[in-house]
C-alpha cells in the first residue's frame, strides 16, 4: 500500500475513534469569537480581561512540550495555543494526542495569555474538531518544489508559501485600484457578452462552442466588449468600462495565456493624446497603492514610472533597423524577413510580416515609453491621424520590451470601418485565423453615429510585469492539461 493510502486509513480511524468519544469530525457549526488577528492585536486586553476567547485554524505544526503542547494554527494569521494536559484532563488531552493531525482545523477554547519567551498565545480549556484532514500536509518549511505538482495543488501551495498569498492579495488591490481610478472619474461599470456570434476588438484565435438551446456555434470573446462598448458609446453612455475575463486560442508563454483578465474602457469626446496624460496616471495610482513605490526591475531592466515617459516613433524606429518604411506598402517585407533569416508564414500578409519585424525591434525598448505611429493597415479599429492618415492615432505601452496596454482614437467613420473589415475578412480568407471577423451590426450602429472617443485596454499581463512573475504565476489557478 502506498504511503499515502497509509496515511490515510489512519486518519479515517482517527475519525471512528473521534466518534466513539462523541466528537463529530465534520461539525456545521463552531464557536468562533476572534480571528487569530484579532486576538494578537488585542491580547493584552484580552489578557488582563482573562475573557473566554474562542479561534479556529488549521493545525500547522505540533510541539510536545512534557505534558503540554503548542500548537501553531492558522486562519489566514498564524497564532499559537497551549494545551496542558494537567488542565484538559488525561482523557481529552489525550484524544488530542491521539486523533490531531497537521492540517486538521481545530477550535480551541481558553483565555490570553503570553508564554515566558514572550509569545502571545492561547491557554486551552477545550477543543472541538472542525475538519479531519486525510491527507498530511507537505513539510511547511520546503514547500512543494516541483512546478507541476504546485499549480495542481494550488490551494497548498498558497496555504505553505505566504508570499503567494500575499499575491493573491496585491492581485484583488491591483484590479480594484484600477476599478476605483474609472469610478472616481464618473465611468460606469457595465458587462458584455462573453459568448459572441462574431468576435472583435482583437486579432486572435478564438475558441469556439456549440449553444444547445438556440443550436448554433459561438465564440468566447477575445475582447473585453470593445465593439459592444462602443455601441454603448452610440447609446450615449459617455464612460464605460468592463474588467473581464477574455478568451484566446493562441500558444502558450510567459506573457500569453488563454484565458485571463482585462480591463478596457471607453471615453466620448477624448482622443489617444489626452488618453496618454491618464494612462501615465493610472500607471503611477497602481504602483502607488499596490506597492507603494514606483520602480520595479522588470525583466532585468530597471522601470521607473515616474519619470517622463519615451515616445517611440512606430515608422522611424522600423526604417532604421531595416532600411525599409512600414509605411511603403509596396515594399517586399517578406524578402526584408528572409534576409534577416527571421522565420514567418509563407502565406502571412503584410500585416504580419511587419508585425513580426517590429517584434525584433521592440525587445529592445526599456521604456516606460509609447509607441505611436503605426501604420493603418496594423490596426482597424483605430482612427486615421488627421496629419498623416497613413497612420493611425493609436499607442501602445511599452514596458520592458513588451507591450504593456493599448489605446487609441477611436474609429467612428462607418464607411472606413467597413472598408477596414473587408480587408480583415479577405486575410481570414487567406488563411490568417487571427484576422479580424467582419461585423456588420456594429457597422450598422456606427451609421447612426457615435461621437470621437479614446478606449484602452490592458489585462493582466502588467500585474505580472509588475510582480516580476510569469503571467502563468501571476494566476491563482492556471489551467492545467489532465493527468
Amino acid at each position: 500500500m502506498a504511503l499515502i493510502d497509509t496515511v490515510r486509513a489512519e486518519r479515517l480511524a482517527k475519525i471512528e475513534r473521534l466518534k466513539e468519544s462523541g466528537f463529530e469530525a465534520y461539525p456545521s457549526t463552531n464557536g468562533r469569537t476572534h480571528t487569530v488577528q484579532q486576538f494578537l492585536e488585542n491580547h493584552t486586553v484580552l489578557e488582563q480581561d482573562f475573557e473566554q476567547v474562542v479561534l479556529a485554524g488549521r493545525v500547522m505544526s505540533l510541539r510536545e512540550h512534557g505534558g503540554a503542547l503548542f500548537v501553531d494554527i492558522f486562519d489566514g494569521t498564524k497564532g499559537q495555543c497551549f494545551l496542558q494536559k494537567d488542565k484538559l484532563g488525561d482523557d481529552i488531552y489525550g484524544l488530542f494526542v491521539a486523533t490531531v493531525d497537521t492540517g486538521d482545523i481545530i477550535e480551541f477554547s481558553g483565555t490570553a495569555f503570553t508564554t515566558k519567551r514572550g509569545m502571545p498565545s492561547l491557554s486551552v480549556s477545550s477543543w472541538r474538531m472542525l475538519a479531519k484532514s486525510l491527507r498530511p500536509l507537505p513539510d511547511e518549511w520546503f514547500g512543494i518544489k516541483d512546478e507541476d505538482e504546485r499549480y495542481r495543488k494550488r490551494y497548498l501551495d498558497i496555504l505553505l508559501t505566504g508570499e503567494l498569498a500575499e499575491r493573491i492579495k496585491r492581485r484583488s488591490l491591483f484590479w480594484n485600484t484600477i476599478r476605483q481610478f474609472l469610478l472616481d472619474r464618473d465611468f460606469i461599470e457595465v458587462e458584455t457578452p462573453a459568448l459572441e456570434n462574431i468576435t472583435g476588438g482583437a486579432d486572435a484565435r478564438p475558441f469556439v462552442t456549440h449553444h444547445n438551446a438556440l443550436d448554433m456555434d459561438v465564440y468566447l470573446r477575445i475582447s473585453a466588449g470593445e465593439l459592444w462598448q462602443k455601441r454603448l458609446l452610440i447609446a450615449g453612455l459617455p464612460k464605460i468600462f468592463e474588467i473581464g475575463r477574455i478568451f484566446r486560442n493562441e500558444g502558450m508563454s510567459a506573457e500569453h495565456l488563454q484565458d485571463y483578465t482585462q480591463v478596457e474602457f471607453y471615453e466620448a469626446f477624448k482622443d489617444y493624446e489626452a488618453g496618454m496624460e491618464m494612462i501615465t496616471d493610472l500607471y503611477r495610482d497602481i504602483s502607488d497603492k499596490v506597492y507603494g513605490k514606483r520602480t520595479f526591475t522588470i525583466k532585468g531592466s530597471t522601470i521607473d514610472l515616474d519619470k517622463e515617459w519615451e515616445t517611440y516613433d512606430y515608422s522611424d524606429l522600423m526604417e532604421k533597423e531595416f532600411g525599409v518604411n512600414p509605411l511603403d506598402v509596396k515594399a517586399d517585407w517578406a524578402l526584408v524577413l528572409k534576409e534577416k533569416n527571421i522565420q514567418f508564414e509563407k502565406e502571412a500578409g503584410i500585416e504580419r510580416l511587419v508585425d513580426i519585424a517590429w517584434k525584433q525591434i521592440r525587445k529592445s525598448l526599456a521604456g516606460p515609453g509609447f509607441l505611436i505611429n503605426v501604420p493603418a493597415y496594423m490596426e482597424p479599429l483605430a482612427k486615421k491621424s488627421a496629419k498623416d492618415p497613413r497612420v493611425v492615432e493609436r499607442f501602445q505601452v511599452i514596458i520592458a520590451g513588451s507591450e504593456i496596454g493599448k489605446g487609441f482614437s477611436e474609429l467612428n467613420d462607418p464607411v472606413d470601418q467597413a472598408a477596414r473589415f473587408k480587408r480583415q475578412q479577405q486575410l481570414r480568407e487567406a488563411g490568417d485565423e487571427e484576422a479580424q471577423m467582419a461585423d456588420t451590426e456594429f457597422v450598422e450602429a456606427l451609421e447612426y453615429g457615435m461621437p470621437p472617443a479614446f478606449g484602452f485596454g490592458v489585462s493582466e499581463r502588467l500585474f505580472s510585469f509588475l510582480e516580476g512573475v510569469s503571467v502563468r504565476e501571476a494566476q491563482i489557478f492556471p489551467l492545467m492539461r489532465p493527468r
